[in-house]
């Protein structure tokens, strides 16, 4: 028969789903608020999940908590006790047995990457949509946020000096020592974020965004421009009327023959031959 495979974890499956050994990161949180000194009842580590865990991981409601005790002491990770008749109230305390606090230190232990820190920041997705919010409204719930932020800074403060530096509690420390910082740095990221908002200008009317990632729609071409129509070539000019010839002069009467007196001089006289007159031809 071939050998059964395990199938490999990415790192949210780590984070969120079971481990290799079928637990919750629940499960493992629980069992590891029974790993510090003494026995707890479920509400004494509800309330300890939320002086410590809820600054940087999560805080449990008290119907998981029990959940996961019974889970645990079922696997004989946990054991509990009931209280005697001295108690006034009668309750039930549990503590972690070897076999638990050796399944834990493997989970603890292991080399694999822990996997990315998951953020879901409720404030930034109501900012995200600040386009639909009144302005007046998202100042306030920035503001709301920071008042709540410095609250939460103050008891991990208050969780710190509790704490004391006992070596029991070191690593715990260290914990909340990064929670300290986490808020203080939070605090000053919303005080930011009041800025950027006020930078955006004079409230109006929220316009609502173009929608990301949709490519413009190219222009339409322009249509060709028709070639003009050549021009009519004109008209030649009509030629002008040639003018009409002028009437000509009446020719001068023809000059006198050569030798006839100028006008008004009498004619000179022939001379008279020799030898008697020229006879007549007949």
């Amino acid at each position: 028969m071939a050998a059964r495979r395990t199938p490999s974890h990415t790192p949210a499956q780590q984070q969120d789903g079971p481990s290799a050994d079928g637990l919750p990161p629940t499960a493992w949180a629980v069992l590891g608020l029974l790993s510090f000194p003494g026995e707890r009842t479920g509400y004494e580590l509800k309330k300890w999940a939320d002086a410590s865990l809820r600054f940087f991981y999560w805080s449990p409601a008290i119907s998981q908590i029990y959940a996961e005790l019974r889970r645990l002491e079922a696997l004989g990770y946990a054991t509990s006790r009931r209280s005697g008749p001295e108690e006034p109230r009668t309750k039930r305390s549990y503590a972690i047995t070897e076999e638990g606090r050796a399944a834990l230190a493997a989970w603890a232990d292991d080399g694999r990457d822990a996997g990315p820190a998951v953020l879901k920041h409720p404030l930034l997705l109501r900012v995200w949509l600040g386009h639909l919010t009144a302005p007046e409204q998202l100042r306030a719930l920035v503001a709301e946020h920071i008042a709540r932020t410095e609250g939460e800074l103050k008891e991990v403060r208050d969780a710190l000096a509790r704490a004391g530096g006992a070596a029991a509690w070191s690593h715990p420390e260290v914990a909340l020592r990064w929670s300290e910082r986490r808020l203080e740095a939070e605090v000053e990221l919303a005080e930011a974020m009041l800025v950027d908002l006020d930078a955006l200008g004079t409230p109006g009317a929220p316009s609502t965004p173009s929608t990301p990632g949709t490519p413009s729609t190219p222009g339409t071409p322009g249509t060709p421009s028709t070639p003009g129509t050549p021009g009519t070539p004109g008209t030649p000019g009509t030629p002008g009327t040639p003018g009409t010839p002028g009437v000509p002069g009446v020719p001068g009467a023809p000059g006198a023959p050569a030798g006839a007196a100028p006008s008004g001089l009498p004619a000179p006289r022939r001379p008279r031959q020799r030898g008697g007159d020229a006879p007549t031809p007949g």
